[in-house]
């Protein structure tokens, strides 16, 4: 005959189990099971704190350990924090006078330096990671960009990101800016849209479309082209590019033979 397992189920176990009155009076004794059985019996929650303290003591180094290497951690994080905010510091110090540079369009300085000063290049390098490193990709890409080296421009460029929704858009269009002065139509066209749909609104994304179409003619994508153009028709029609899309468009249909 098979054995029945000793559970907390069975009847032998129910004999054992002490009977404890439940806190509803409307609940019969036998179906009241405590949800917490430690809190109703004080012999099996103190028998389960030895094993607690047991435990503790047997493994007392590792638990040392582990607590070492949270403080560490939450120690290097604000390290790091502070140590940041002191290096943005310095960038931006340094930053000031290369974009006075850059603003007077002496883009050698503004990207060199001026031999006290740091460069564009060096605040995006030295103090990569930081808000002044990300501001100088910028103004680093433009300038870049304004002295025809356009793959050193999209470099910077990429490098660059920005919260702020219209700074975004324009880095984008620059970076369609710099692949269409290489010929590559296509993935200008691209950038041209990314730029148009950040955040579109009815001040930039126009010129950024109209942008788009001329790329994508220039890539003999009539078609999108024409998907551009409409789109200005159909968001933006009282944009100063409706009237330049309007023309273009019919110049695309009738490259598309439509």
């Amino acid at each position: 005959m098979s054995k029945i397992p000793f559970t907390g189920k069975s009847q032998q176990a129910r004999q054992q189990q002490p009977r404890v009155v439940p806190s509803d009076p409307t609940q019969p004794l036998e179906a009241y099971n405590p949800e917490h059985p430690l809190l109703e019996d004080p012999d099996a929650l103190a028998i389960r704190l030895v094993e607690s303290e047991d435990f503790v003591r047997r493994n007392k180094s590792v638990l040392l350990g582990l607590l070492a290497v949270v403080v560490l951690a939450v120690a290097g994080g604000f390290g790091y924090y502070l140590w940041r905010g002191s290096q943005d510091t310095k960038g931006q110090a340094a930053l000031f006078q290369a974009v006075s540079y850059w603003e007077a369009d002496s883009l050698q300085k503004a990207m060199k330096g001026d031999g006290r000063n740091l460069g564009l290049e060096r605040v995006a390098s030295e103090y990569s990671g930081t808000d002044a490193g990300n501001l100088a990709n910028f103004y680093a890409g433009v300038a870049a960009l304004k002295e025809g080296k356009n793959k050193e421009a999209i470099d910077y460029l990429e490098d660059f990101s920005s919260d702020d929704y219209l700074v975004q858009a324009r880095a984008y269009s620059l970076l369609g800016d710099a692949h269409l002065e290489m010929n590559q139509a296509k993935e200008a066209a691209d950038f041209y849209n990314k730029a148009a749909n950040h955040n579109a609104n009815e001040f930039f994304s126009p010129g950024y479309l109209l942008k788009e179409a001329t790329a994508r003619e220039v890539a003999k994508d009539y078609d999108g082209a024409i998907t551009a153009y409409n789109k200005i028709l159909t968001d933006y029609a009282s944009a100063a590019e409706a009237t330049e899309a309007k023309e273009y468009k019919a110049r695309a249909e009738a490259l598309a033979g439509k």
